[in-house]
């Protein structure tokens, strides 16, 4: 494992303590490992958004409000598979 350092200031650090107590982590490296994982599990879930967007929001033929729904309901299933949602 590779050790990353990080400056914080004193009150931002101050409100991580606290938020960390309040949420009984151990470590503050515990807290922040979770926070970034965290950051990094939203950028994949948005990017995937822009893909679907890409795939089922942006087409140039008439779409009945049927294949609209049916095309919403195979995007959460995709998404519920993927995130293991439910």
């Amino acid at each position: 494992m590779e050790t990353v350092s990080i400056k914080l200031e004193k009150s931002f650090l101050k409100d991580l303590v606290r938020s960390m107590k309040a949420h009984r982590y151990a470590t503050k490296t515990e807290f922040i490992r979770e926070a970034v994982r965290d950051k990094m599990q939203d950028l994949e879930k948005k990017e995937a958004i822009k893909r679907l967007d890409k795939w089922y929001g942006s087409s140039k033929r008439k779409t009945t409000d049927k294949q609209l729904h049916e095309a919403g309901e195979r995007a959460v299933e995709h998404f519920e598979r993927k995130f293991s949602i439910k």
